[in-house]
């Protein structure tokens, strides 16, 4: 909607007394009207600055949750659309709408202040069209209705408090008497910033039965819900009326096995419920939810807490897109931990965790697990959004914040972090095959690589600022968060890659000049990190695996070196009692340049370590998501630092991209993007039987599979959708030892263009099912 279709609404705001603790309760505002004949359609625009829950004749709009989402406020804020003709009816009807704080005025990250505003205020926009043609606008306007109600106060990080007592169930039918409520007041603000929804909203996916309910050995009633999970309880009881039920969340337990919340740090994720005592009560939070996997129950007798509490799984709702199984259940449920990690931060907005006080769009984690996340539902219109905020709070200069949206506590400008800026629209591009994101993004990618540019005294060398390096880097020395790596040999990398990709968007788009400037660019920061930082004989002067894990999988070395850095690689990692000394910079390309550069044997070895440090350490700990901490939890039981040891932290999770694009092979083509030609390439390995993979690409299904013979040889099958085209590549394989379908290869229906390579044998196939034996 336009600026002027929005003229028959006015921002409306009804403040309300702080309690002692200095919450303010939820605004709870209502318009009651009368239809005069039988209507045929009806819409509602709707938004607020704070988070809204909208009513038509006592039934929710619909049912998604966490309205209008989280944006830069400042430049965007989003309004939703309702189709509400069958909530409508001729005569008499009333609009509710509740208020809270939200993204928008409650407390963000480890400040206490509101970052963006001080005031609630909602804006509602109703259209109807009657049966005879003509129509009707109900708007937000001075003659709304506001009060307090149940809900005395809720915070996204801290949770609810909900008075039953004072509940008016009926406070959004057209027959309440508001006779006491008091006018609401309208509020100067501007409506040019608003934009229609972008991205999928957020509803509740899955709902989860407590697996288990127990008293702890220091007497907690607790429920185990067996899956680390983001979203709230709903909870039915009966108590007298007064009788306080008190829900406390965490993601683990002690060694001991009790009640942990330490590493929420001040986060109280906690909700408390006051019964009305009028039979049984049923109650789920409104505006705040909790990450965790235990809930400690107060306020009723553990007997009756069997059977009366559910887990109501909120994110994001986003279209699977793929799924992936091997013969090994410990990488099956690494698999499956990756996709919870993903569902529990993705919020609306691309987290780095859900629990504790933070819950922030930190740059550097959403570039890293982006292309994993494709992989598992379909992000396109997810990370567009974010991408909208991302250049709505570059900096001037081109500098991008370490978080978006911007709160203002983390500052900007780290490589690693703010080459997402460039990192996650290619990848976007690359899966999707819309350059329409490369054309809305260019300038901020362009901006970022001239932020960079700009910096320090060597234009072809980002050697100044603040990094974060390779954050959590095993390698780090003590009381440290940053791994060995240099930053500045990191800084300049992510610049070539950077540069790499905006010199490749240029040219997709058709930008010939800035194709062949950003190229030459790309070049000569290339030739300048080799020059800095590597030394005659072709070794990196910093002989860390992410130092050679980034200089391979951008290209950085000479051609004709490059097979030498990557056994080097293989040693350190070998030397290291084959294990990775990785953080958040290095691990999500360590098992890729592994995989292409002939060592996929180690790479197999890293993901089948059981030992920490490893993927699928966590999972022998008994995660049900990914860790922050390779060592979240040590071997003894006790916990790496409360300051920050987040149990749902998808970084870790980009080893998701390597299970789907190597082990099972499916990837795409960058010379034909969005899986109008398919990579298939498989990597049969380590102790694995099978594996296989589908994913939901824009032609269709793909599916890849493979299993070990008896016989020593391995069967494929591929799955191609219409429309579409793959290059595959069996690995070891020739035209004397492969079969399709019990016929040569060059000789079979749909098969062309059969190759001998060194790595096995290469052909192009088109739409149609595939089954290949290689013996």
């Amino acid at each position: 909607m336009s600026v002027e279709e929005w003229a028959g609404a006015e921002w409306i705001s009804h403040t309300l007394p702080a309690n002692e603790e200095g919450h303010e309760p939820i605004a709870y505002l209502r318009k009651s009207f009368r239809l005069d004949r039988p209507v045929a359609s009806a819409r509602i625009y709707a938004t607020a600055l704070g988070m809204y829950r909208l009513f038509v004749n006592g039934e929710a709009a619909d049912d998604t949750h966490l309205n209008p989402g989280w944006t830069s406020y400042g430049h965007r804020v989003q309004y939703q659309t309702y189709d509400v003709t069958a909530l409508l009816t001729e005569g008499a009807n009333a609009l509710g709408l509740m208020l809270g704080n939200g993204w928008y005025r409650g407390r963000l990250g480890w400040q206490q202040a509101s970052k963006y505003g001080d005031t609630r205020a909602a804006l509602v926009w109703l259209h109807v069209r009657y049966a005879d043609g003509a129509e009707s606008v109900v708007g937000s306007d001075g003659s709304w209705l506001g009060s307090d109600g149940a809900l005395r106060w809720s915070e996204l990080y801290d949770g609810e408090h909900y008075d039953a007592r004072l509940s008016r169930k009926d406070w959004s039918l057209p027959a309440f008497d508001d006779s006491e409520w008091g006018n609401v007041s309208l509020y100067a603000h501007p409506k040019t910033a608003l934009v229609a929804q972008e991205s999928e909203p957020v509803r509740i996916v899955y709902t989860i039965v407590p697996v288990s309910v127990w008293t702890t050995p220091s007497g907690e009633t607790l429920l185990d819900m067996g899956q680390n999970m983001v979203g709230w309880v709903r909870f039915t009881v009966r108590a007298e009326a007064g009788t306080v039920v008190t829900l406390r969340h965490a993601e683990v337990l002690d060694k001991h096995g009790n009640f942990y919340t330490g590493n929420l740090r001040s986060a109280k994720q906690t909700v408390a419920y006051v019964c009305s005592g009028e039979g049984e009560e049923t109650f789920e939070p409104t505006f705040s939810f909790q990450g965790f996997r235990y809930v400690k129950i107060e306020g009723i007798p553990p007997e009756q807490v069997p059977g009366r509490f559910v887990g109501c799984v909120l994110t994001s709702d986003l279209q699977t897109a793929g799924r992936f199984r091997c013969s090994d259940p410990m990488i099956n449920k690494l698999a499956d931990n990756i996709v919870w990690g993903q569902i529990g931060n993705f919020v609306d907005v691309p987290t780095d965790c859900p629990q504790r006080d933070e819950r922030l769009g930190w740059t550097g984690d959403a570039q890293a697990f982006v292309r994993a996340s494709t992989y598992n539902r379909n992000v396109q219109s997810f990370f567009a959004k974010w991408l909208r905020d991302l250049a709505a709070d570059q900096q001037p200069d081109g500098g991008v914040p370490h978080v978006v949206p911007d709160v203002s506590i983390a500052g900007a400008n780290s490589s690693a972090w703010g080459d997402a800026a460039a990192i996650v629209p290619w990848v976007l591009y690359e899966r999707y095959g819309d350059a329409r994101v490369l054309q809305e993004q260019y300038a901020s990618m362009k901006g970022w690589v001239e932020y960079i540019r700009a910096q320090g005294e060597r234009e072809f060398l980002w050697d100044t600022g603040f990094h974060f390096g390779d954050w959590l880097g095993l390698d780090a020395k003590e009381n440290s968060y940053v791994g060995a790596t240099p930053t500045e040999l990191i800084a300049t990398a992510f610049y070539a890659h950077s540069t790499d990709l905006l010199a490749k968007s240029a040219d997709v788009l058709g930008y010939a000049d800035d194709a062949v400037k950003y190229a030459e660019l790309r070049d000569n920061v290339a030739r300048a990190f080799r020059a800095e930082y590597v030394t005659p004989s072709g070794r990196l002067a910093s002989p860390t695996q992410t130092a050679y894990a980034v200089a391979l999988m951008f290209d950085l070395l000479e051609e004709g070196t490059r097979q030498q850095a990557a056994d080097r690689l293989a040693k350190l990692i070998e030397e290291s009692g084959t294990q990775l000394t990785t953080g958040f910079v290095g691990t999500p390309y360590l098992c890729h340049v592994l995989t292409r550069f002939g060592h996929a044997d180690l790479a197999y070895k890293l993901l089948e370590r059981r030992e920490y440090p490893s993927w699928l350490y966590p999972v022998v700990k008994g995660a049900t998501t990914i860790w922050e901490h390779w060592d979240g939890i040590k071997p003894d039981g006790s916990f790496w630092s409360d300051d920050m040891n987040s149990y749902n932290h998808y970084a870790y999770g980009a080893i998701g991209d390597w299970l789907f694009g190597s082990v099972a092979g499916i990837d795409t083509e960058a010379s034909a993007p969005g899986y109008k030609r398919i990579r298939v390439r498989p990597v049969p390995g380590g102790s694995l039987k099978f594996a296989e993979a589908t994913l939901e690409s824009p032609y269709g299904e793909i599916r890849s599979a493979w299993r070990r013979r008896p016989d020593g040889g391995i069967d494929y099958e591929f799955e191609v959708p219409a429309n579409a085209a793959a290059n595959v590549l069996l690995p070891g394989a020739s035209k004397a030892n492969a079969m399709e379908s019990q016929q040569p290869i060059d000789a079979a229906e749909g098969i062309s263009v059969v190759t001998e390579t060194a790595e096995g044998l290469a052909f192009v196939v088109g739409s149609g099912t595939y089954r290949f034996t290689v013996k």
